[in-house]
């Protein structure tokens, strides 16, 4: 007799429901309510409620729908309708979903029926096959021979109890309460995952922002998570690390981007970590990736700077020339405060850059990333390095200077840095020198700062479409 794919499909899925006659299901039409907490390093914490129907005593229950990358060791089921009389005695995570190729890998070393069809007369015949491998292909023995390929269809007698169509964590059960309980089942798992991007969009006068921030979630966990309570922590939270090849393997699949969520996230302090609470359900589709909204601010005070940062090698020899045409980095900073209309603790992510060009069309201008910023903390973004502003810098006299004590060094060094701006604006270059080891400044043709111990600052006016040289002496003891 001749099956059709569906009719096999449908074969297999009976024989896979009388293999698991004696268990009891749960699936996602049972759910009442499920929360997901999801961290920033792959993981997430899942509390999946639903409605189930129990006999007394000892009870085999068929958790569906369960994530793929759970970690079945951190799996607790508690009953909320009758607590303290409902135990677990044993469970089992099944993940092996039940695929053509997973069928036969579970048939190596047992007998199955190859069903050929002769092209000529229509006629089925039948042989019996011992599958001897099946990687990368399948090898079998009909017979005295051995065959590769597919020679037929395959005819399985059962499905092996272990393959399910969907993740399901089978449980033994002893139930001393109510025949109907609600159930609450948390564990942690892999393949959920979310960060967060930042656009910013540069004023005219480089003197303001606009920001606006936005959560992306990923989930390639193979579960579903309909109308749930999201929840994202930020912070850096410790983990044994572990090899989880299904969390692993899933995280590979590709995922769909879904249309941004306007709604705002809550904030609030968890520990010594922040805690963002979406305002409404939400559903995480299985390989899906959402973007949720985190913030929205307008009018930031910002900062631009140019800065040339040295070296400190140079300080103990002679160099002579250092550099023509020296890049200036561009670095832009705000004040995460409420005076600067924010005051939200910022989790780690990249800021994008934007400024509008003379038609109002904006343009990008650069990205970075940004660690967890706490409140009242700055944010400073390098955007890239300036075309217009450029600088030669030279060492123009050197000499090691008599020992000051025995096994020290002294040196004096003088440089000279020429910064050129071909911009049709003056601007300001910050200068930072790292000098090392006890230093003194000897003579500057401008007056320095010094930020630390071991750093020299220097901010230049450069005129438009000019240049200003900067000359110093530094006398170094080591």
């Amino acid at each position: 007799m001749y099956l059709s794919p569906r009719m096999l499909v449908c074969l297999l899925f009976t024989i896979t429901a009388s293999v698991h006659a004696d268990e009891l299901r749960s699936t996602l039409q049972d759910q009442q309510s499920v929360a997901v907490t999801i961290y920033n390093e792959n993981l997430a914490l899942v509390k999946d409620q639903r409605k189930v129907q129990l006999g007394n005593g000892q009870n085999a229950l068929a958790f569906r729908d369960v994530s793929a990358g759970m970690r079945p060791e951190t799996a607790l089921l508690r009953s909320l309708t009758s607590p303290g009389k409902l135990s677990v005695i044993e469970q089992n995570f099944d993940f092996d979903l039940l695929t053509p190729g997973k069928l036969l890998e579970k048939y190596v070393g047992r007998t199955v029926s190859i069903v050929r069809i002769n092209p000529a007369t229509g006629n089925e015949s039948t042989e019996q096959a011992l599958v001897l491998s099946a990687n990368e292909g399948v090898v079998l023995k009909i017979g005295n021979r051995i065959e590769t390929g597919m020679p037929g269809r395959i005819v399985y007698s059962d499905v092996p109890d272990n393959l399910r169509d969907r993740p399901t964590l089978v449980m033994s059960l002893n139930n001393n309460g109510a025949a109907q309980q609600e159930v609450e089942l948390s564990y942690l798992t892999g393949g959920l995952a979310w960060k967060a991007d930042y656009v910013a969009e540069l004023n005219a006068a480089d003197d303001k922002l606009d920001l606006s921030g936005w959560v992306t979630l990923t989930n390639t966990s193979g579960a579903t998570y309909r109308n749930a309570r999201l929840q994202l922590v930020a912070g850096d939270v410790n983990q044994v690390r572990q090899a989880y090849p299904m969390a692993v393997a899933m995280a590979r699949k590709s995922a769909r981007l879904e249309e941004a969520e306007q709604d705002k996230m809550s904030e609030e302090s968890l520990m010594e970590y922040h805690l963002y609470t979406l305002d409404r359900p939400t559903t995480i589709a299985e390989n899906q990736t959402k973007q949720v909204s985190l913030l929205a601010a307008s009018a930031i005070p910002a900062r631009k700077e140019l800065l040339l940062r040295g070296a400190n090698y140079y300080y103990h020899s002679s160099y002579g020339n250092l550099g023509q045409k020296m890049k200036v980095a561009v670095f832009v900073e705000f004040d995460n405060k409420e005076a600067s209309h924010l005051g939200m603790p910022l989790p780690k992510g990249i800021i994008r850059v934007y400024k509008k060009d003379g038609a109002g069309n904006a343009q990008f201008v650069g990205e970075d990333s940004i660690d967890h910023t706490p409140k009242n903390e700055k944010v400073r973004i390098k955007l890239g390095e300036s075309f217009d502003v450029t600088a030669d810098k030279k060492q123009t006299d050197f000499k090691a200077l008599p020992n000051p004590a025995k096994g020290n060094s002294m040196y004096e060094s003088a440089f000279e840095i020429v910064l050129k701006n071909a911009k049709n604006e003056a601007v300001t270059v910050t200068v930072q020198e790292p000098i090392p080891a006890d230093w003194k400044m000897q003579s500057e043709s401008h007056k320095h700062a010094k930020a630390a111990s071991n750093t020299a600052i220097w901010r230049i006016a450069v005129p438009a479409e000019g240049s200003t040289k900067l000359s110093y002496r530094v006398q170094v003891r080591y």
